[in-house]
């Protein structure tokens, strides 16, 4: 069921700061524009790498769940890493089917896929996110 890893999520509260490490510090050249995620409270900024990617997420608005994430880490860090899979829905009940926590109905994630989560309690202490692999991808 688990495909390649797509990317690593970094909560920041500073993509433009983050965008500068990855840049200055590790010669990323491949950097997209920050774009809103409304929907899922964030900002979001992919730095493309030879195999995967970082998504930098920031807080959008009062009630994004990332405040919560950076309150415990002011400076940012890890939240996430995300595998594709060939169905979102699959999964989903792959997962639950399992004992798994999903957290959620499949929603639009920032490649335009649908995504889900699942708690980390049963991840081993990672949130992991899945998302249906986009259409011709690899």
């Amino acid at each position: 069921m688990i495909g390649r890893l797509n990317h690593v999520g970094v909560a920041t509260p500073s993509i433009e700061a983050s965008v500068a490490l990855y840049r200055d510090l590790l010669g990323a050249t491949r950097i997209h524009e920050k774009f809103a995620l409304p929907a899922q409270g964030v900002w979001v900024c992919f730095v493309d790498l030879p195999n995967s990617q970082i998504e930098l997420i920031e807080p959008y608005g009062d009630d994004s769940p990332i405040h919560k994430f950076l309150a415990k880490n002011p400076a940012g860090g890890q939240h996430h890493v995300c595998f594709e899979v060939a169905d979102i829905h699959e999964a989903a009940a792959d997962m639950k089917a399992k004992g798994a926590t999903v957290l959620g109905e499949p929603r639009i994630g920032a490649h335009g896929t649908p995504v889900i989560f699942v708690h980390p309690k049963d991840m081993g202490g990672v949130l992991v996110e899945l998302m249906q692999a986009p259409a011709g991808a690899h």
